[in-house]
């Protein structure tokens, strides 16, 4: 994972597009290892099943970063650049949606994407999200756009 978050082209779309290191990468899985118990879900790794390789993770977390959408919980997912453009966030998200759903009762999940990450739009819209406000993330003053998906609208489209 540390590989990953130290890729500047990966975290250009991440809070204000710095790269973590492996510290920061050991102390935030810490946090998201502690969602699990404090929440009663967290963050999945994504592996590649052929080979066992990381791939990167996508999970679900309380977005306490941006406050005016609280209550929610928000959906995510990042991978290794290697990764990208084979389907593997869309499947490893629609996996953790069912997941949100279906095991743990959720009413309502939310993602959560700076404005011009298009990659990660179209996976919200291949998941059934649409979006629902424009705002601006306080912790680097960049642009985002909030996308959202209700337990009924999920219901609807997987029967």
């Amino acid at each position: 994972m540390a590989a990953v978050n130290a890729d500047p082209e990966v975290m250009r779309w991440i809070r204000d597009g710095s790269v973590r290191d492996e510290q920061q990468t050991r102390s935030g899985i810490q946090v998201w290892e502690s969602e699990w118990e404090s929440q009663g879900f967290g963050l999945f790794a994504v592996e590649i099943r052929s080979s066992g390789e990381l791939a990167g993770f996508t999970g679900l977390s309380v977005p306490h970063y941006l406050p005016e959408v609280l209550p929610a919980v928000e959906i995510g997912w990042r991978l290794g650049r290697s990764h990208w453009g084979q389907g593997l966030a869309t499947e490893a998200a629609a996996a953790t949606v069912r997941f949100g759903f279906e095991e743990r009762g959720l009413e309502r999940i939310i993602s959560i994407t700076q404005v011009g990450n298009d990659a990660s739009e179209r996976i919200m819209t291949k998941l059934g999200m649409h979006p629902v406000r424009e705002t601006v993330n306080p912790t680097c003053g960049r642009r985002v756009r909030v996308f959202a998906l209700s337990s009924d609208q999920y219901l609807t489209t997987t029967r």
